[in-house]
């Protein structure tokens, strides 16, 4: 009986206790910051205004307006015309007024959102865009 207590004691200290492994594995739990450097605003509308050009069907489209407005910021009203006009391009009216919608979500202000609609009615009115607030305006 005592050799049996007395090779489970030993069991027991040859094993690593849970406290110690636990600390051993912390490092390797801990995540790095990345290294990656910060895109700037000029070349994230640029990235986007070309992922925008080559976009070639809907599934597209719409997965990079996903990922502009994943980020935190107002997309440039040139990512804006180019995301309206590919929507356009394939042929989906919806998306192209959703692109409006979401830039009055990611706006700060309503003067913001109507400094946008300024600058993009020529677009609107040459792709023939009736926004929301226009068709049922109070």
């Amino acid at each position: 009986m005592r050799s049996q207590i007395v090779a489970a004691v030993l069991r027991t200290a040859a094993r690593p206790s849970l406290a110690a492994r636990s600390a051993r594995a912390s490092p390797f739990a801990v995540r790095a910051a990345s290294g990656h450097a910060q895109e700037s605003f000029e070349s994230f509308s640029e990235r986007y205004v070309n992922f925008f050009k080559n976009a070639e069907d809907l599934f597209e489209v719409q997965r990079g307006l996903n990922n502009c407005f994943a980020h935190d910021l107002v997309p440039s009203p040139a990512v804006v015309e180019a995301a309206v006009r590919a929507a356009r391009r394939v042929n989906d009216y919806a998306t192209a007024i959703r692109v409006f919608e979401g830039v009055k979500e990611k706006v700060e202000n309503k003067s913001q959102y109507q400094a946008y609609l300024d600058e993009l009615k020529p677009l609107r009115e040459e792709l023939g865009l009736t926004l929301k607030e226009e068709l049922y305006s109070s």
